[in-house]
């Protein structure tokens, strides 16, 4: 079940459960609705453990919320754009 992972991460990390949500699904409710009883999409579930293996792993960059990825552009110069809420900025 996603919520005693999402509780041992929390714990391991001694992070506050609206400071996960916010980063790792947008919604800083996630964990307290989880608690509630709510399931998640599969495709929710699968980004959140992705997110939090990333975050393990030591890779911030890759961990941080999916709005503020950095996004390529596709050409060989590797420049990267940061997409926020649909605005488009360079980064």
């Amino acid at each position: 079940m996603l919520i005693r992972k999402v509780e041992n991460f929390l714990r391991a990390h001694k992070m506050a459960a609206t400071k996960f949500g916010r980063l790792a699904a947008h919604d800083p409710r996630f964990v307290l609705d989880l608690r509630m009883g709510r399931i998640p999409r599969k495709k929710t579930e699968e980004r959140t453990l992705q997110w939090m293996a990333e975050f393990e792993a030591g890779s911030r960059t890759e961990a941080r919320p999916l709005s503020f990825r950095p996004k390529t552009n596709g050409h060989s110069d590797r420049r990267h754009a940061l997409e926020v809420k649909g605005f488009r900025h360079a980064a």
